[in-house]
């Protein structure tokens, strides 16, 4: 038998986390010396040693390995689990890895914010053009896939045919704190009719500022800019739910730099008092 000091040096690991481990009933020395109070361990206790160490390190919590420890999981068990973790872990670098690239993305932002491309904002009646339209809550601005999904194929299945462009409608729902109310529209030709979920109509023409982004989306924020600057400098108002018209995306483009979006802000003029 090894005393705690030795037993700590042998495994690489504190005398605390012996300690620790013996409070939590994860790994009890196999010996107690009643008058001293000295811990002392066997050889064999490394193995249970190493596999918490390793179940750690993998990232389960102490919690979770004691689990593990005390119900003496079988092999099969033990693999299912760790095929679960494994899960786990590469959830959490998929997530770390969008981070670094909205952190890299931003980086750029700052670098190019003295120098970034001029916006000509213009004033125009948007034209009146046929749509299939499918408008529903969602829980924030990018989370829209299923909604194209979901109208591309009742398009589809019901014999319509798709015409650029498509766009987004993003309405002022004050009912709504931590959600979008957004419709997503895609211009059509011939006789489609519509649904419970899909509105077939003549999306109406209307006044509005009108202004052209290239690039990625992540960066469309200064385009907003550059038309809600316009609006206040010109004495105008918003009036309407703001459009986003794709012209070119990820279904005609190799990189996001070629994505271009026209952003339709309806407007009225302001009445002076």
């Amino acid at each position: 038998m090894f005393k705690i000091g030795e037993f700590a040096k042998l495994n690489r690991v504190t005398i605390a986390t012996l300690r620790h481990y013996d409070v939590l009933n994860l790994l009890k020395p196999v010996k107690t010396d009643e008058l001293t109070g000295y811990r002392y361990y066997s050889a064999e206790q490394m193995t249970i040693l190493n596999r918490i160490l390793n179940l750690k390190d993998m990232g389960f919590s102490l919690e979770e390995i004691l689990l593990i420890v005390k119900e003496n999981k079988g092999k099969e068990t033990l693999k299912e689990l760790l095929a679960f973790k494994q899960s786990q872990i590469q959830d959490n670098i998929e997530r770390e890895q969008e981070r670094l690239n909205l952190l890299k993305g931003y980086m750029e932002y700052l670098d190019q914010e003295g120098t970034t491309m001029e916006y000509d904002v213009i004033f125009k009646k948007t034209e009146e053009i046929k749509v299939a339209g499918l408008r529903d809550i969602i829980p924030d601005y990018p989370e829209q896939g299923h909604l194209w999904e979901e109208l591309v194929s009742y398009i589809e299945s019901n014999k319509g045919k798709i015409i650029p462009p498509c766009l987004v409608i993003y309405y002022d729902n004050k009912e709504l704190e931590n959600a979008v109310d957004a419709e997503v529209l895609e211009a059509i030709t011939g006789e489609l009719k519509g649904s419970d979920r899909v509105n077939v109509r003549n999306l109406e023409s209307v006044p509005a500022a009108c202004v052209i982004h290239k690039g990625p989306y992540k960066t469309i924020g200064q385009a907003y800019k550059a038309a809600s600057s316009w609006i206040e400098e010109n004495g105008y108002t918003i009036n309407g739910p703001q459009r986003e018209l794709y012209l070119k995306g990820e279904w005609n483009s190799e990189s996001e730099e070629e994505y271009i979006t026209e952003i339709q802000l309806p407007v009225e003029k302001k009445i002076s008092n």
